[in-house]
């Protein structure tokens, strides 16, 4: 039972890791309300709503099934405070933090009508904190770090947000007027 534990934590893991970086990518793609190939532009934000959620039910697995796992010896204090941990604090500490900054996105994307678009984007944009600090999570305490599946995978994760947050940043980048009422 243990090994499949440890399987079902690593591999939950890499499944919210990359389902994240999609999530990043289409987020920023959403903002801009260029269409997908095949799917409408309205689309486009239904598709990031539901990569996220289902990047959040991964990085939920990762966490219960590592939780029960008694090789990985985390603790529920664990998952709250970061650095505590027996195991690679440092890098088991960066997944709390990651797991802190998500779980405060998606309280206020489920709180959206009551706490306000304003509040709702201010918290929305600790994403960006978000998503480099649990690669990092992935890197340091990850088992499988040094497999060059898992490079590759985390190459081109690093080369997707990079080059969406590098359009976002540019002169090239024209938000929709959609998305620019909606801020206001």
């Amino acid at each position: 039972m243990d090994e499949a534990l440890w399987a079902a934590g690593r591999a939950s893991g890499m499944t919210a890791l990359v389902l994240l970086t999609v999530s990043v990518v289409l987020g920023i793609l959403t903002r801009s309300g260029l269409p997908l190939p095949g799917l409408p532009r309205f689309s486009i934000v239904l598709v990031h709503r539901d990569v996220a959620l289902a990047g959040t039910v991964f990085v939920g697995l990762h966490v219960v099934t590592l939780l029960l796992d008694p090789q990985a010896q985390l603790t529920l204090l664990d998952l709250v405070v970061p650095f505590l941990g027996e195991f690679r604090p440092l890098w088991q500490g960066l997944g709390t933090v990651a797991l802190d900054l998500l779980l405060a996105v998606v309280v206020t994307a489920l709180l959206r009508r009551w706490v306000g678009l304003r509040t709702y984007r201010t918290v929305h944009w600790l994403v960006y904190a978000m998503w480099p600090v649990a690669l990092l999570h992935a890197i340091g305490n990850g088992t499988d770090a040094a497999t060059a599946w898992f490079l590759a995978i985390a190459a081109v994760s690093v080369a997707a947000v990079a080059g969406a947050v590098w359009w976002r940043l540019s002169r090239w980048f024209v938000e929709s007027s959609r998305a620019r009422q909606e801020a206001s």
